[in-house]
């Protein structure tokens, strides 16, 4: 009967850890030098390995989304990462086929600017969509 309840349970238990580690380490990802406002347009896939979005520009030119965004390598080491725009309407949905993957080498203690034009004048939001190799 005891072990009926125990391996009944582990299931539940498997989730509600998976979840808390998800949670938590994608709370992680971002380097800490991203403010908070910036890490919310930021979608890492992997961990930031020391380039942080410092400061992001947003403006509307001729009802057309214009970006910039700042990467700052923390490290002595230089970083490639990859990134992509990803262009959002009033609903989250995407706009437009999307952009390619681009490389970006960011010197040690060094700072790149990205720019990107969203692709029609139903974009509202955006996301940055970077990878940091190693």
């Amino acid at each position: 009967m005891r072990n009926r309840f125990t391996l009944a349970a582990a299931p539940a238990l498997v989730c509600a850890a998976l979840i808390t580690l998800t949670s938590s380490a994608s709370a992680q990802q971002h380097d800490p030098a991203t403010p908070l406002a910036v890490a919310s347009k930021v979608a890492l896939r992997g961990e930031a390995n020391g380039i942080a979005v410092r400061e992001m520009r947003i403006v509307r030119k001729n009802d057309i989304l214009v970006v910039q965004a700042d990467m700052a390598n923390m490290g002595r080491t230089d970083r490639t990462v990859f990134y992509r725009f990803k262009w959002l309407d009033n609903v989250g949905n995407q706009v437009g086929d999307g952009e390619s993957w681009k490389q970006l080498s960011v010197l040690g203690l060094g700072q790149q600017t990205v720019k990107s034009v969203a692709p029609t004048g139903a974009a509202v939001d955006l996301r940055l969509e970077m990878n940091v190799e190693r």
